[in-house]
């Protein structure tokens, strides 16, 4: 079956940076393109980052542009997030999922950004 294990989330200092992982099994993973989602308590699910199936075009929300970037490695079934300049609003459960219809959502990691 499918499992999306995301993992890398800490407490981090405002201006730190975090590298995350999810590692992808049971489909075809090099056949979609994958996404990072961040739900923060009390909000929307939210996509923040895509990337192509080959890895070649990527995609940012506007909150996020510039600081973090998306990732992966087909041999490796495994998307990555590096996030830099974290800010405190970036404090969310992050998880990874293809950007189409959705396969069951692994557990996510919690990144939490504060002094």
């Amino acid at each position: 079956q499918v499992q999306l294990v995301e993992s890398g989330g800490d407490l981090v200092q405002p201006g730190g940076s975090l590298r995350l992982s999810c590692a992808a099994s049971g489909f075809t993973f090099s056949s979609y393109a994958m996404g990072w989602y961040r739900q923060a308590p009390g909000k929307e699910r939210e996509l923040v980052a895509h990337i192509g199936f080959i890895g070649r075009n990527t995609y940012y929300t506007n909150s996020v542009r510039g600081r973090f970037a998306i990732s992966r490695d087909n041999a490796k079934n495994t998307v990555y997030l590096q996030m830099n300049s974290l800010k405190p609003d970036d404090t969310a459960v992050y998880y990874c999922n293809r950007i189409t219809t959705p396969f069951p959502w692994g557990q996510g990691t919690q990144v939490t950004v504060s002094s």
